[in-house]
Formats: C-alpha cells, structure tokens, sequence
C-alpha cells in the first residue's frame, strides 16, 4: 500500500475533513484526541496533509487546495494556478487539443490545462508524485481529460499530441540549480523534446542567461502580483521574441530591440519597473514608454520629468536626493514627520533593515516615505519619496 493510499479509504477522508484547517498550535490535541479511535500512522498522516493543504492554499487558493493532495516538494515546486491558467490559455489561444506534459509533478498544470479544455498526458517518473497527480485530477474531477503515466519522461513518444509542456526539475539535494544542463532531464534534452513537437513550452529559473536560450525559441518572463514566478521558451510562436507579462491581467509587453536607455538627471518621478521586465531586459520599452532614461548606466530605475500611467512599473514622486549619509537621512525623516519607512535597494551593499533601524528606530509621525538606496551616475545615492499621489511635504533635491 502506498502512502497516500490510506487517506483515499472512507475513514482516511473523514479524517481529512476532521483536521481541515487545524492551526499548528492546536496540532497535539488534535492528534492526540483522534488517536483514540484511529491508527496512529494515518492520523500522522491526515495531520501532515492538513498542513500541506495550508500551505498550498496560497497556490492553488483554498477552494482547491482543501480537496487536493500534497508531497512537501510538491508544494514547493508546483507552479502558482494563476501563472499555470495563463500558459493553458495561451496553449488554447494557439489551437492546441492536446498536450504531453513531461514531468507533471503533483499535476498543476496538468489540472489548468485540462480546466482550458484540453486532454492531458501526465507524466513524471516518481511513484508517489504520479499517484499524487492521479489523485488530484480525481478530486477535481478531471480524470476524463488527464492520464497520469509513472514513466521516464525521455522514454515516452510525444508524437501524438499537439504540444508539450517540459517542466524540469530545478532542485537537488543542495538546493536549487543554476545550470540549466543540471536539471532533471537537462535543458538540452527539453529543447529537443520540443523542437520535435508542433509547440512547446518549457518551463525554467527566471535568472536563466539571456545567451542561453536557443534562437529558435521565444521566450516570456511572468510576474504575479510583482513577484517573478518563471521563465517559458516558446516553440513553434514567434522565434526570438522576447516578452514580459504580469499578471493578474494578463498584461504583456512585447520587446522591440530598443538599444540601453540614456541615462540623465533624477527628474521629479522615479519608476521602478516590474520584475518581469527586468529579467526580459525591456527596461528600455517601458523608457520610452515613459520619455525617461535612466538614473545611472547599470541600475534599472527609470526617470522621468512627468508622471504616465504604466502596468509595468511602479511610479514614486521623488521629493529629496542626497549623497548616501546615515545622519542626514534620519534628520529629514525627523523634520518630515515620518513614522513609517519604507527602504528599497538596487546597486547597494546596505542592508534595508539595518538601515531603518539606524533612521527611524522610532516613529517621529503620521507621515510615511520611501527612501531608495541606489547610485546616480555613479555615486551613492538615497533618493526620498512616495509613491506617486501620496508624496510627503515638499522638500528640495540636495
């Protein structure tokens, strides 16, 4: 019997329904109290999966996350609904039916996939892992559109469906992995894999290297709510493309080729772009987009003179500039009335907390301020603000 198997049974999903939302604090009772009339290892178990449920609840949000099951790896990995009903859509957006989803893991995105209409082949390697996707497409009740297969992914023919999805493995027994030809299967297996298909997708680390991506795919950096989630190489779309989207939206930028941006003075407004921007180096699209440049040469914040609505940046009045000093910057903080700070960094070794500390060690107000720590041509250099609208009184740069 596996290990997810008792939890199926009538008495293991009682169990479940038991412990539904059992906070961490409340654990031992719990547990102790059904111990009595159940099998110590599978009120462990049920337990266990409660707090995988919780934590997955930020993913797959508690609706689907109460009914689904969960590995701690799972968990971890898998990737965010929201970033997973994008891609399906798009998969639907470009005709696909069918999909060969290689190293499904617990099945998120097999389960977005087949929630866009589309029939699933699931597959990853791991016993437990592919019982864990079986179950949650049953759960869910899309057991109709989604095989779940225990198989070397590099074993099995694709040439049925009309696109695969690749999601290799990024972490080992150190943590996570860099190099793109250390995923489990490699990247230049993955490649393969979809340039032998109609359409592909493969999904990989954000921080992967702009001159490792093949020339024959596109590829798409996505951001949920301002944090990078992932990166996709498009197969069979448009070859060398480069695009940002963020989500919820979804809004996308596609890049033009735009040479690095000028770099001139702090104007009134500073924007910080998107992270997914950032990482799809189309800091110069949203530049243009906003007639600015940037503050310093290596660092992207975008300066402007006049404020422009963007989804794809974060727009702050800047309301004083002045040479990195601890002492000055706690002296305005005073006269400004700031009680609480906010500290962001881009090209410097200060760490945000230490800072804060130093400055506002307590609040001298009802007044709130952004203080960035940063460089400008160069030099050191704090730039104060507020999100643009909600800039505190006046000051003058320095």
């Amino acid at each position: 019997m596996t290990v997810l198997a008792p939890l199926l049974t009538p008495e293991g999903r009682a169990l479940l329904e038991a412990v539904r939302g059992t906070a961490p604090a409340d654990e031992l009772a719990v547990a102790t109290r059904l111990r009595r009339e159940h099998p110590t290892e599978l009120v462990s178990a049920a337990i266990g999966q409660a707090r995988l449920r919780q934590r997955a609840a930020v993913k797959f949000g508690a609706a689907d996350a109460e009914r689904m099951f969960f590995t701690p790896n799972g968990v971890e990995q898998s990737t965010r609904a929201s970033v997973a009903g994008h891609r399906a859509e798009r998969m639907k957006a470009l005709g696909v039916t069918s999909v060969a989803d290689l190293c499904c893991g617990i099945g998120g995105d097999a389960i977005a996939l087949a929630r866009a209409g589309i029939r699933v082949l699931a597959v990853d390697r791991d016993p437990a892992t592919a019982e864990v996707a079986r179950a949650n497409a049953e759960a869910l009740g899309l057991s109709a559109l989604i095989e779940v297969r225990e198989a070397d992914v590099t074993e099995v023919d694709t040439g049925g469906y009309d696109a695969v999805f690749v999601d290799p493995a990024r972490r080992g027994g150190r943590g996570r992995i860099f190099d793109p030809e250390a995923y489990s299967p490699p990247l230049s297996w993955a490649v393969g894999a979809a340039l032998a298909a109609p359409r592909a997708a493969l999904k990989i680390a954000p921080g992967v290297p702009h001159e490792a991506i093949p020339a024959e795919a596109e590829a798409e950096w996505i951001s949920d709510g301002g944090d990078v989630k992932e990166a996709v190489l498009w197969f069979g779309t448009e070859p060398g493309a480069v695009r940002a989207t963020l989500l919820p939206g979804p809004r996308t930028l596609l890049g033009r080729g735009l040479p690095d941006p000028h770099v001139r003075p702090v104007g009134r407004y500073l924007y910080e772009p998107d992270g997914a921007v950032i990482r799809a180096h189309l800091v110069a699209d949203v530049a243009e987009e906003l007639d600015g440049g940037l503050i310093d040469e290596t660092i992207a914040y975008v300066t402007a003179d006049t404020l422009r609505p963007t989804p794809y940046a974060t727009a702050y009045e800047i309301t004083d500039r002045l040479p990195f000093n601890v002492k000055r910057l706690k002296s305005l903080l005073r006269e400004r009335g700031v009680g609480i700070l906010t500290v962001k960094k881009r090209g410097s070794a200060v760490e945000p907390e230490e800072l804060r500390k130093k400055v506002l060690p307590k609040g001298h107000g009802p007044h709130s301020a952004t203080v960035f720590l940063t460089r400008v041509a160069g030099a050191p250099t704090m730039l104060v603000g507020a999100p643009a609208g909600q800039a505190v009184t006046a000051g003058g740069a320095s």
